[in-house]
């Protein structure tokens, strides 16, 4: 080839040059057109499938209200984090519900984009508090925290969620947009083909290693206000303290994901009844990897420890965590190196007045 390219005339390279570079252009339009044709074709399936549910519940008979069960009238949302073993999770979710009779669905938000309009807000309480045909419901996205309360809504939704070190959340999202992961290897990522690792890329001060890449899971927790969004407010991370504790029934964190999954089957059986056995035994359990990802140097994570901003979400993380941990120890005990979970601790007595 590099004997060609010398023998070739200097009009002939250019020509060659720019017909390849024009091929190179008309494969990519190609490709995002073929993603774009099965966005669209996913999206038509996803109401397919919706009105073939809707029509079976009509066939059975309108559901009356006051027959719901508490359990049949609940909904669980799961605002997941990026890069947090979200997939891993909703897997199991997805895997159970057949058998569990509920329903999973996917939040797919236009881009991604974690914050909704204010009609869309309006639209998606709705749907989650009057679409009977999906309760029981397991709803899962990219979305931050949504306060049902403000629209006048009396039942809230169940809301759990998983975070993870900061840094190794933003390590994982780093190269995951460059390699992708096992999940779905053919796609193809934003930054594929850019082979930098995430020690050069902090080392040269690069955007995508940023320290203002770490503010995620405070704003997702913080909710749609705008300060929420405001990198390093101090204000967000005390709101996102404050939902974790009173809006939250349960927050694990990735690297102690079995004992959470163990935590909601014991406590919502309805849903997660077989998830523990699941996600020890089934092929699932750890399905999405990230490709090629490779880990930090000390020296790399001490640059980006002197940020204000990593102090602040790690504190977050170490409160979830000591939270977390505060549950699993009142929850369970351990016996020859595995984690039980408690029978019932309680009983009634003293039962006035008494019956004849």
């Amino acid at each position: 080839m590099g004997l060609l390219r010398i023998m070739m005339p200097p009009k002939l390279q250019l020509l060659a040059v720019v017909a390849f570079a024009v091929a190179m252009l008309f494969l990519e339009n190609q490709i995002q057109k073929l993603e774009e044709s099965r966005s669209k074709l996913e999206r038509a399936i996803a109401r397919h499938e919706v009105r073939e549910i809707e029509q079976r519940h009509t066939m059975d008979g309108p559901r009356q209200d006051a027959s719901l069960d508490e359990e049949e009238d609940m909904v669980i949302i799961y605002n997941r984090v990026p890069k947090t073993a979200s997939t891993s999770f909703t897997n199991i979710a997805y895997d159970l519900c057949a058998k569990n009779k509920y329903h999973v669905l996917h939040i797919n938000t236009t881009k991604n984009n974690p914050v909704m309009s204010l009609q869309d807000q309006v639209r998606f309480v709705k749907n989650i508090t009057s679409w009977k045909e999906m309760k029981p419901g397991f709803y899962h996205g990219h979305i931050s925290y949504l306060d049902f309360a403000k629209f006048g809504v009396k039942k809230k939704p169940i809301y759990i969620n998983v975070i993870r070190d900061p840094i190794e959340r933003l390590v994982s999202y780093y190269y995951f947009l460059r390699f992708g992961d096992d999940y779905r290897p053919g796609l193809r990522r934003r930054k594929q083909g850019d082979k930098k690792t995430f020690d050069e890329c902090v080392a040269e001060g690069g955007s995508d290693c940023a320290p203002e890449k770490l503010w995620l899971q405070i704003p997702f927790f913080c909710g749609h206000s705008s300060e929420c969004w405001n990198v390093g407010s101090r204000w967000a991370m005390d709101q996102a303290k404050y939902n974790l504790i009173n809006e939250y029934f349960l927050v694990g964190v990735t690297e102690e994901l079995e004992d959470f999954i163990m935590l909601l089957e014991a406590a919502l059986p309805r849903f997660f009844r077989g998830a523990t056995e699941l996600y020890r035994t089934g092929k699932k359990s750890h399905l999405r990897k990230t490709t090629e990802k490779k880990l930090p140097t000390k020296q790399t994570i001490a640059k980006l420890q002197q940020s204000d901003i990593w102090k602040m979400e790690n504190e977050f993380y170490e409160f979830a965590l000591e939270q977390f941990q505060f549950i699993r120890a009142h929850a369970v005990r351990e016996k020859d190196g595995d984690l039980y979970i408690l029978a019932q601790n309680f009983f009634y007595e003293k039962i006035y007045p008494k019956s004849n």
